[in-house]
Order: structure tokens, then C-alpha cells, then sequence
């Protein structure tokens, strides 16, 4: 069955970085678009970044340019976000998602989550 496991999650400070990881299996991985999705108590549910199958397309949602980088390794059946100059506004429960399309939402299968927490 489908299983996609997020790790790396943690208590940090403002200014300070977290790498998230997501193992996936159960589908082919090298077909589906990734995501990271975040949960925030005061947002809700916040699409985050997504990449494409391949690895060469890339989209961020406006607040975490420039900070945050998506990758993945297809090898591996993985996928990663470097969090860069974490703020408070970025704490949250970290999604990873897969579909085979490009989408914002109702993606086709999700992780778990893992607690990203920013705080002094």
C-alpha cells in the first residue's frame, strides 16, 4: 500500500534551519508530483512547495522563497525541504503529498506529518 513517512521535524529558533524528509513507496514515485503541505493553528491547511516527477520544476508559495528549497531523489523514493531563516509563522505540522497532477489540494495521497515548531 501507499505509504509516504515524514521525518526531521523539531524544535528551533528563529533564524535557524530544519531538513525535512519523506520516504515514499507503494506507487512510482519518478511519476508523481511531490508536495510539502504545512497545518498551522492560526492558516489552517497551507500548500507549502511542490516539484514535478523529474525534479526540474519547482514552486514555492510566496512567504518561503528564497528560504526554503524542495528536492527529491528518485533513487530513493525521496523527498526533502530545506527550511532556511525559520520564523515563528512557520511553525506547523509538515505534510508530505503526492498526485500525479499539479494541484494545490485533495492530493492523492499524504503522510502523516512531522512537528516543525519555531520558537525562542
Amino acid at each position: 500500500q501507499v505509504q509516504l513517512v515524514e521525518s526531521g521535524g523539531g524544535l528551533v529558533q528563529p533564524g535557524g534551519s530544519l531538513r525535512l524528509s519523506c520516504a515514499a513507496s507503494g506507487f512510482t514515485f519518478s511519476t508523481h508530483w511531490m508536495y510539502w503541505v504545512r497545518q498551522t493553528p492560526e492558516k489552517g491547511l497551507e500548500w507549502v512547495s511542490g516539484i514535478n516527477g523529474g525534479g526540474g520544476s519547482t514552486y514555492y508559495r510566496d512567504s518561503v522563497k528564497g528560504r526554503f528549497t524542495i528536492s527529491r531523489d528518485n533513487t530513493k523514493n525521496a523527498l526533502y525541504l530545506q527550511m532556511n531563516d525559520l520564523k515563528s509563522d512557520d511553525t506547523g505540522v509538515y505534510y508530505c503529498a503526492a498526485d500525479e497532477y499539479y494541484r494545490h489540494d485533495e492530493f492523492d495521497y499524504w503522510g502523516q506529518g512531522t512537528q516543525v515548531t519555531v520558537s525562542s
